[in-house]
């Protein structure tokens, strides 16, 4: 999903800084191999190889030979939230080279047992580019107090999805805080 969706955002012969985020990573991979362990069972190098939380990042670049600067990002139940702020942070501080947030992400193995404010199964990807006609403004604030009016979503990707999508305020209510999305077709 993540390599799909980052694939489907980039030009292919240009240098882009990539920022993958996932709050379980390659954590199905890994409780994998953990299974083949306790079985007895050789565990493969290939599989070993791509159960850190970089291994999409590292593939990406693979793959379009670029390399460009990539940091992967997971922060628990606000880790889409972090993407974005260290996707502006970067596009901030060099205004003239992309950035590609790239989100993804599946609820962790049963065996683990209940994990609060679960994430849903899916995959997300924004480019920020000097070069793209700009599409919008989206921002974000983070407070302590409960949101403005607007919808209250259960995860962080459900919110930004219906800002986007619907185009109204959505917001997500963590342990650090409240944090609340809104995009402004009209900014760009």
């Amino acid at each position: 999903m993540a390599l799909k969706v980052a694939g489907d955002c980039v030009d292919t012969q240009k240098s882009t800084r990539v920022i993958f985020a996932s709050r379980h990573g390659e954590l199905r991979r890994t409780t994998d191999i953990l299974r083949d362990i306790e079985a007895g069972k050789p565990v493969s190098p290939n599989a070993f190889s791509l159960s850190v939380l970089n291994a999409m990042s590292g593939l990406f670049g693979i793959v379009r030979k670029d390399r460009s600067a990539a940091t992967a990002v997971s922060a628990g139940a606000q880790t889409l939230g972090y993407a974005l702020l260290e996707a502006h942070a970067q596009y901030a501080d060099e205004p003239g080279s992309p950035v590609l947030v790239v989100y993804a992400d599946e609820p962790a193995d049963a065996r683990y047992g209940v994990i609060e404010q679960e994430v849903q199964r899916g995959a997300f990807a924004l480019l920020l580019d000097p070069e793209a006609a700009p599409q919008g403004q989206l921002a974000c604030s983070v407070t302590r107090q409960a949101c403005a009016p607007g919808r209250e979503f259960a995860t962080q990707s459900e919110a930004l999805q219906h800002c986007l999508s619907a185009g109204e305020r959505a917001a997500w209510r963590g342990s650090g805080g409240t944090w609340q999305w809104s995009w402004d077709a009209c900014a760009a």
